[in-house]
């Protein structure tokens, strides 16, 4: 902990003299021992070995062996068209998975090009990645820290840190500062300097005590580089669905065997049979449905400003309940704003939006001390400098005194620089026939050097009662969680030396400033707890700041829901466990505690999302089950280790996002239900003719038709149906639900029976004209055929039609639009015209054993087909009176 010693014990430790730096001979030595100044990730897996790995699923080994058995019975066709749906499947998977692993390289890229050092006695520019422990490093504003520093010297040193802690404000460092306390936090130990940070003010010098994986960012970089193999929700039900799929394709192969062998008839005969419940049994379309399905829903979420990384991240939002989100930035605009100034008995609050407001004497005063007595620029929208300087000259500009016009009026003549010590900036201005000092910094130092206070427009005595009074307004803004800054002037008539600036000055008042809430986000996060999900803000800022800001938006009610690093510290896992669903504030957190908090919500089951744009974010959105970085404020790191970005930076979009996800897993699962639906009808077909002894009514061929074809088209367009409305009016989806839960199983058991049942019934309409009868035998081949086409048209017109009813579980299809999703009736009228095409054309129907229907048993067969959708939507009538 070198935050916890003194400069000379650090120097004397790294064996170095700072006067001159260390000589060529030791960075050699040093190089050796602990290598470059750059980070390390791990190897990268090859395209072949990706390829390999999305190929480890059940349902990809029941698709394989579906294909096998196509190839082994010689329709070679069927076998190629389920292997090219394995390889599309899998190409989908790799592509996804080699955009996403970018985070490493991400934060190599941000280590500084170059660095100054102290070598020999010389100043040198070097590459920072030749810098090693124990050389002095040059530091002046504009510079990237190239590693984990600590200071020697320090004049007005200020390191922009949010990056790493959180913090939008810019943090003060004092290289004397020795910190006793062992767990000071990251954003408190002012003693030191991180690599990838930057200096925004002074200048200062420091000695490298950590570099490349042993910095705080390799630290990160190390929890990045972690192996996170948790499946999402949607791969865990798919996984499950495949293994039954499976195990039941082979558990009807036995059985058909089974009752062959007891009925005496020709084994290779049932082999074939077997083989056609096989393939009744398996989906064979479906994982590449649920692929098309995300990838669709990925393109419809980019169209609301939110880029999914990773497909299955599309699915896991619907299951989100927990909102983990960083504050800077994120939930505030990551600007400090001034929102109140204050000159005696007169406390105002600054409007939002507008200009050129209509001030007291002194107001304007006060504006126009703050803007000469600061170094920051704003024009065109764009400030460089301090924040806080920068938020003092945006009020300006609001109230019509702009930068540029007060210092080309008043020109600066001399400046007593700002001083952590004093905690005060002053500087002399030409004022009409003679000179102003303005003052700015902390009221209660104000008060001390003031003598005077300005009081409608006049220069009055300043009394212990009123400074009681500027006291009790200042602690009202901090408790409030502004940050509070006071201005002062005197009149002279000669330039004054800095020395002689600050003292019997004239008070005018102060302002209080905060990083303010983003408008829209309070009512984002209304909504999600109206859908049943959690906001949490988690953040490197101090506890009050967080929880007024989280006040403010809904997120908490009480300081006591909320919890500092140090505390989190002071708690063993099981124990911060048990109190986390008590918090939602967590405020100076590093990022190890951030991955604590995400670990600790998601042991008790939750699904988690956490958001952020820092660097700091990187380990936490890399733990939780989607992780958000801002694609606007975000750095690559982040961006490299979440699942979603956010284009426009919008805490909404979050919430519009997992609206999305809700109604695509909700979308997925009725494509997945009405292919189950489908092929339990054709096994129900298959089975039932197997045990009474009939014909097989449905060749393989004609099913491996039905399945990759027919139900594939209306499967996708149920994929793509347009969002339930009152889908954010639930609660979250329990991620261990099945599919099959709220009834959906059952009804799929009844819609496959029904579909099945009609099947058996046209085969036997069918057989019947001709004067046969399902339990006939030595049917002629053509009779045989002509039955199997009007059992073919049925099951395939039955799926079609049913479809429709699946797009709700208790609207009607009237209620829900017949047209409003337009891709199902072009998937029906296509399906209907490729059954015709398959059926008419000479080639096709002699390669599937069709053949042409008569009109009246085309009528026949629609009127079956129709039955299914007619009897569900009856179902849902009852529903929805009960």
């Amino acid at each position: 902990m070198w935050f916890a010693k003194s400069q000379e014990e650090t120097l004397k430790e790294l064996n170095v003299n700072p006067a001159t730096g260390l000589t060529s001979q030791e960075v050699q030595a040093r190089l050796e021992q602990y290598g470059t100044n750059k980070l390390k990730g791990k190897p990268k897996k090859s395209l072949i070995a990706l390829f390999f790995a999305q190929l480890k699923d059940m349902l990809i080994y029941v698709l394989i062996g579906a294909a096998l058995i196509t190839f082994f019975i010689g329709e070679y066709v069927d076998s190629i068209i389920i292997l090219l749906v394995v390889v599309l499947n899998a190409a989908i998977g790799v592509f996804q998975e080699f955009k996403a692993e970018k985070a490493i390289e991400a934060l190599q890229q941000m280590t500084t090009p170059k660095t100054l050092v102290r070598r020999n006695g010389e100043v040198l520019e070097i590459q920072s990645e030749e810098l090693v422990p124990g050389d002095i490093v040059l530091i002046d504003a504009g510079r990237f820290i190239p590693a984990d520093l600590r200071l020697i010297e320090s004049a007005n040193l200020q390191i922009e840190e949010s990056a790493l802690t959180g913090e939008s404000v810019p943090t003060e460092k004092v290289a004397q500062e020795v910190l006793q306390d062992p767990k000071t936090p990251l954003g408190d130990q002012v003693n030191m300097a991180f690599m990838s940070t930057l200096a925004t003010y002074g200048r200062g010098e420091g000695v490298v005590v950590g570099t490349a994986m042993e910095t705080e960012i390799g630290k990160i970089a190390k929890i990045l580089d972690e192996e996170i193999d948790e499946m999402t929700p949607l791969q865990k039900r798919m996984e499950e669905l495949g293994k039954v799929l499976g195990y039941l394709a082979i558990g009807i192969c036995v059985l058909i065997f089974v009752i062959s062998f007891f009925q005496k008839r020709d084994l290779f005969e049932m082999f074939l049979t077997a083989i056609s419940l096989a393939v009744a049994a398996i989906p064979e379309g479906l994982p590449a449905i649920v692929a098309i399905v995300l990838a669709l829903g990925v393109t419809r979420m980019s169209k609301i400003n939110a880029i999914v990384k990773k497909l299955p991240a599309v699915e896991t939002l619907g299951s989100v309940n927990i909102i983990c989100s960083d504050k800077t930035g994120t939930l505030t605009q990551n600007q400090m704003t001034v929102v109140k100034y204050y000159t005696l008995n007169n406390l105002q609050e600054v409007p939002r939006e507008g200009s050129d407001f209509d001030a007291s004497i002194q107001a304007k005063e006060l504006m126009k001390t703050f803007v000469l007595c600061s170094d920051a620029t704003y024009e065109q929208g764009q400030g460089t400098g301090d924040p806080t300087e920068i938020a003092l000259v945006v009020l300006g500009e609001r109230f019509n005194l702009g930068r540029k016009t007060l210092h080309a009026e008043y020109k600066r003549v001399g400046e007593n620089p700002f001083d952590s010590d004093r905690k005060l900036m002053s500087t002399l201005n030409e004022e009409n026939t003679g000179y102003r000092v303005h003052t700015k910094g902390a009221i209660d130092n104000l008060l001390k050097l003031s003598t005077t206070a300005l009081v409608d427009g006049k220069v009055v005595l300043l009394t212990e009662e009123m400074k009681q009074e500027y006291l009790r307004v200042a602690d009202e803004m901090s408790d409030a969680a502004l940050r509070v800054l006071g201005a002062a002037y005197k009149d002279v008539d000669r330039v004054i030396s800095p020395q002689e600036m600050e003292q019997a000055l004239t008070l005018i008042g102060m302002v209080g400033m905060i990083d303010p809430p983003r408008l829209e986000v309070r009512d984002s996060i209304r909504d999600a707890k109206l859908a049943g999900i959690t906001p949490v803000m988690i953040t490197g800022d101090h506890k009050n700041t967080a929880v007024a800001i989280a006040k403010e938006l809904g997120i908490a009610e009480s300081i006591e829901e909320s919890m500092t690093g140090a505390e989190i510290d002071q708690l063993s896992d099981e124990e911060f466990s048990r109190r986390i669903g008590s918090l939602r504030v967590f405020a100076r957190v590093s990022p190890e505690h951030k991955v604590k908090i995400v670990k600790a919500f998601k042991s008790h089951g939750n699904i988690v999302s956490m958001t952020g744009d820092g660097v700091n974010d990187a380990p936490s959105l890399k733990n939780a089950d989607i992780g958000v970085a801002m694609g606007i404020t975000g750095t690559d790191v982040s961006k490299g280790a979440a699942d979603m970005i956010l284009t426009d930076d919008n805490f909404t979009t979050i919430v519009h996002a997992i609206e999305e996800g809700r109604n695509i897993y909700n979308n997925i699962k009725k494509s997945v239900i009405f292919l189950l639906s489908c092929n339990l009808g054709e096994i129900v077909a298959i089975f039932f003719s197997v045990l009474f002894f009939w014909p097989v009514p449905l060749l393989a061929t004609q099913l491996l038709w039905i399945n990759l074809i027919t139900d594939t088209l209306p499967a996708i367009a149920l994929g793509v149906d347009p969002g339930d409305k009152e889908v954010m009016r639930q609660k979250p989806r329990n991620p261990k639900e099945s599919f099959f839960a709220h009834g959906s199983g059952i009804r799929a058991i009844i819609g496959g029976v029904l579909i099945g049942a009609l099947t058996l019934v046209a085969f036997y309409i069918g057989l019947r004209e001709y004067g046969y009868t399902l339990g006939s035998t030595d049917i002629p081949a053509d009779i045989l055929t002509y039955a199997r086409t009007m059992a073919f048209v049925v099951l395939a017109a039955s799926q079609l039609f049913y479809s429709l009813s699946m797009r709700h579980a208790t609207k009607s299809i009237f209620a829900v639009g017949i047209f409003s999703n337009r891709y199902l009736i072009a998937a029906i009228i296509v399906g209907l015209l490729l059954q015709l095409m398959v059926i008419s054309v000479p080639f096709l129907s002699s390669a599937f054993k069709l053949q042409m229907l008569s009109l009246r048993d085309w009528g026949i067969v629609l009127c079956l087909a129709v039955i299914p959708l007619v009897l569900k939507e009856i179902y849902k009538l009852f529903l929805r009176s009960k």
